[in-house]
């Protein structure tokens, strides 16, 4: 199959993992894939697949939105033109570019799927607010125009559903993760940061991410000089927070890690994952940690709360986040016996219901049934 696949290689968030690792999986499975993003300076990562590419210009792009050139729109419907995809699969990247393509390739003949980020808080009685609240009402009404929609919850469906997109045209394909390079293994990091109990937080330094609260229950649950824990990522309120979460606390910012060995040396040595977040999509950092086979702890937001039910992970109300972490940061410390249980058991759920595999074999399915309901592009295949 000849697929054209329009999405984001940088700044590094979940959406460029999400598209790197797919693409990947589907050149493995012997497809064509021609990637199509908005024009990268950066030096090429090692991790990237091998594939046509496509530049789009831009005025502006952030780990959030993306502000096409003028032009853009024209160098993508010509792109389009030239490779003949049999199916168009955006991940979106909040970008006015989202809102064209279902014209772009109703023009062209092609079908087109979208996957749908955007986080959202959870099951409460607040689903979404703020920016998200807005993404979901702007996107809605767009949504309806693509072929089909992959979300990556039933509560997000529902939601996508109360707002107007047709329940016919919503996939649910949860995330999924490599399970061979995400696994447990031999680590050097504890060694590295002289812990003998390491705790983890990966994602960015932002205000939904909630990263305050798990610092602010570190710094008061005294926990002693054997234990670490280690900040992943960067974001705008890293300089603010950093100057007063240091090392004295046993805290260490390792800024964004590029380079995929040292993440999963990471993750193997860690004991526990803690993700706090205010709003999630389906955190792909969440998932490589259960599959490393580490305990986890996350807020009921997103589809985080789903992934870690029946005893596969602590789960945590966003309400009183910091007072819970008091708690339970303690007790993790001093009960390995505990960690290494829901270690095993969140690595157990990834391998029965997160595996990119499965992923990728039930994208390959939706590919499949939309092809279905516009054969003449069945001629294009590669």
């Amino acid at each position: 199959m000849r697929i054209a696949w329009i999405g984001k290689k940088s700044p590094f968030c979940g959406n460029v993992t999400y598209s790197r690792e797919i693409t990947n999986a589907l050149l493995d499975r012997g497809h064509e894939v021609s990637f199509l993003h908005f024009a990268q300076e950066e030096p090429e990562p090692d991790n990237w697949p091998k594939f046509q590419e496509v530049s789009l210009p831009f005025i502006y792009k952030s780990q959030v939105y993306t502000i096409p050139a003028l032009k853009a729109t024209k160098v993508l419907t010509e792109s389009l033109r030239e490779i003949k995809p049999d199916i168009v699969h955006a991940s979106l990247t909040l970008s006015p570019l989202d809102f064209v393509l279902p014209e772009i390739c109703e023009q062209l003949n092609l079908p087109l799927i979208a996957t749908f980020h955007t986080p959202f808080a959870g099951k409460g009685a607040k689903l979404i607010s703020g920016t998200q609240l807005i993404a979901y009402q702007l996107y809605a009404p767009f949504l309806d125009n693509y072929h089909r929609v992959i979300v990556f919850s039933q509560i997000q469906r529902e939601l996508l559903a109360r707002m107007g997109v047709r329940e016919e045209n919503i996939a649910v394909i949860p995330n999924g993760v490599d399970t061979v390079k995400y696994s447990p293994g031999y680590s050097t990091i504890k060694t590295e940061f002289k812990a003998e109990r390491l705790f983890v937080y990966q994602g960015r330094i932002a205000p939904e991410k909630n990263v305050e609260a798990l610092l602010r229950a570190w710094k008061q649950s005294d926990m002693g000089t054997e234990s670490k824990l280690l900040i992943v990522g960067d974001g705008p309120l890293r300089p603010s927070l950093e100057q007063f979460y240091g090392a004295e606390y046993g805290i260490f910012w390792l800024g964004f890690v590029a380079e995929e060995e040292r993440r999963v040396n990471i993750l193997r040595g860690a004991d526990v994952f803690i993700l706090p977040s205010l709003v999630e999509g389906l955190s792909l950092s969440l998932l490589e940690a259960m599959s490393s086979g580490v305990a986890c702890i996350a807020t009921d937001v997103g589809a985080d709360g789903e992934v870690l039910e029946k005893g596969a992970g602590i789960v945590l109300s966003t309400k009183t986040v910091r007072s819970q972490l008091k708690t339970l940061l303690p007790l993790c410390q001093d009960h390995p016996e505990l960690t290494t249980l829901l270690g095993q058991k969140a690595r157990n759920r990834v391998l029965e219901r997160y595996t990119l595999d499965k992923n990728i074999t039930q994208l390959e399915e939706l590919y499949k049934e939309v092809l279905l309901q516009q054969p003449v592009h069945l001629s294009w295949g590669a």
